[in-house]
Parts: structure tokens; C-alpha cells; sequence
């Protein structure tokens, strides 16, 4: 014990001195954490006054707030004794070793950068990429963070996102609903085209430029198929074609028009040579037949 009191005595003054420095640098670290935050927070309020993409904007708050904190640390370091160019050597060398077992996250990362600069969506489009589809929340630095349709929150790693197909919906301002009514055979086509342009003209959405479309467009086993595209507000896709899907059905029985199931003719021969002909409409009774 007194040998500990004799040291601390002899070196008063080098313990003083460095907690001095060591008080300094958890002040410099501290300084940094909130000029980080009050930092990020003015860019952030300034930002979504520009009115530019909530998802730009965490991105490089998110940037800025990682550079700062970094320079604090290398700086109360420094200020303690430590010799920083030394420790950014060490730092680069971990760096390496890290980014290699880390080269998926690295890989986000620059995706999350290229998608920054090339911007295939923004927060609030309704998008596929990486094998989801949703609303675009937000983008961070690894992530990006979409909402289902049915009010689920998917991650999506960005390298995902970047190395597979975007379909952004939301991208143009209208859209082309695109329907196939198939008709029987026996049924009017000039009578039946009427119809289908009649349920959808009538109908606000559906806008006049570009001019909707009814055409045969295949004749099928059981059917004749008709095309209907109608274009609408981007917003108003889905809505249209339930409400459309619905009102053809309608359109079609009222004006006796008939819907075909599938159907097949079948002949049997019978040991005296007699050929009869069945006509099925039901697939169950195609297979119950040829299992009998």
C-alpha cells in the first residue's frame, strides 16, 4: 500500500495530465455524437422542406452521421496519446480482413449508393425488386424496406434489389388494365365488342387518350378471346379492373352472351361399329370416362 502511495506520488502529475486528456477526449466523442445528431437533424428538416426523396435523405444523413462520429474518435484518440497513423494503418489492415468477410454488407452498401444515384424508384412508389413487390418506406444504407400490399414490412438486402429486375408501377402517372373475356363461339363478336366498349367508356377512369381497345385476340378450344384495355390513372389499376371484371359479367348475361366452359367432344366406338358422339362440358366427366 505505501509502495502504491509513493508511486502515485511520484507521478502525480503524469496522472493528472492524462485524465485531463482523457476527460478531453470523452468530451471531443460526446461533442461529435450530438453535432452528428444536431447535424442530421437540420439536414433532415431542411431536406424534406426541398421536398426531395425521404429516402435520399436518410440515406445521406445516415452517411454523414457514420463520418463524423469516426473523425471524433480518431480525434479523442489522438488527443489521449494514441498515434492515429498508426491505428489508420491498423484500421485499414482490419478494414481489409472485415470487408472480406463482410463482402455481402459491402455489397449492399454499394448497391444502396448506385441505387442512390440512378434513383429506379423513390419512397412511396409501389415496386417489384428482389422478388417483392410493395411500397417503397424507405432506403437505407444496406436495406431497403418495402410494405405488402397486405401490411407486411419486408427488408430487402439491396444487392438483392440491384442484381434482379425493377418494375416500378408507380413510375408513369397512367396505366393500361389489360382483360381477357373469352365468349362462346355462338355468340354475336360485332354484338359482343359493343358491349365491352360500352361497359368500359361508361365508366369516369377510364381516360380518352390513349383510346381503349377491344379486339378478337384468339380463338381458342372453347372459346373466342377478346381483349379489353382500357387506360387509367396509375391509381385507379386495381379498382378499375374489379369494378370492370364485375360489370362485363353482368353486360354479358344481360345481353344473353354466353361465358363457355371448357369443353371436349368425345366418340365412342361400339363393337358393332356404331359411332356415338358425347359431348362433355364438365373436365371431371372427361376423366371419369376414361378411367371407366
Amino acid at each position: 500500500m505505501n509502495e502504491l502511495i509513493e508511486w502515485f506520488g511520484e507521478n502525480q502529475e503524469a496522472i493528472l495530465l492524462f485524465a485531463a486528456k482523457f476527460f478531453v477526449a470523452i468530451g471531443i466523442l460526446v461533442a461529435g455524437m450530438i453535432i452528428a445528431r444536431v447535424l442530421t437533424n437540420t439536414m433532415t428538416r431542411r431536406l424534406d422542406k426541398s421536398k426531395i426523396d425521404n429516402a435520399v435523405v436518410s440515406f445521406m444523413a445516415g452517411i454523414i452521421r457514420t463520418i463524423i462520429i469516426i473523425a471524433a474518435l480518431l480525434m479523442a484518440l489522438s488527443h489521449v496519446g494514441v498515434q492515429t497513423t498508426s491505428f489508420i494503418a491498423i484500421l485499414g489492415a482490419a478494414g481489409l480482413a472485415i470487408g472480406l468477410a463482410l463482402q455481402g454488407s459491402l455489397s449492399n452498401f454499394a448497391s444502396g449508393v448506385l441505387i442512390m444515384i440512378y434513383r429506379p424508384f423513390k419512397s412511396g412508389d409501389y415496386v417489384e425488386a428482389g422478388g417483392v413487390a410493395g411500397t417503397v418506406q424507405r432506403i437505407e444504407l444496406f436495406t431497403t424496406v418495402l410494405k405488402t400490399p397486405d401490411n407486411k414490412m419486408v427488408v430487402v438486402p439491396n444487392s438483392k434489389i440491384t442484381s434482379s429486375e425493377i418494375t416500378n408501377y408507380s413510375q408513369e402517372p397512367i396505366r393500361r388494365v389489360d382483360m381477357v373475356i373469352g365468349v362462346s363461339y355462338s355468340a354475336d363478336l360485332k354484338k359482343t365488342k359493343e358491349v365491352l366498349m360500352q361497359v368500359i367508356t361508361s365508366d369516369e377512369r377510364t381516360l380518352q387518350d390513349p383510346a381503349p381497345r377491344v379486339a378478337v385476340t384468339a380463338l381458342n378450344d372453347s372459346s373466342v378471346d377478346f381483349i379489353v384495355r382500357p387506360w387509367v390513372n396509375s391509381g385507379d389499376y386495381w379498382p378499375m379492373y374489379w369494378d370492370s371484371m364485375e360489370r362485363i359479367k353482368n353486360a354479358l348475361d344481360e345481353n344473353d352472351i354466353g361465358i363457355p366452359f371448357p369443353q371436349m367432344d368425345v366418340h365412342l366406338h361400339h363393337p358393332k361399329g356404331e359411332v356415338s358422339e358425347l359431348r362433355i362440358v364438365n373436365p371431371e366427366q372427361a376423366d371419369k370416362i376414361a378411367r371407366s
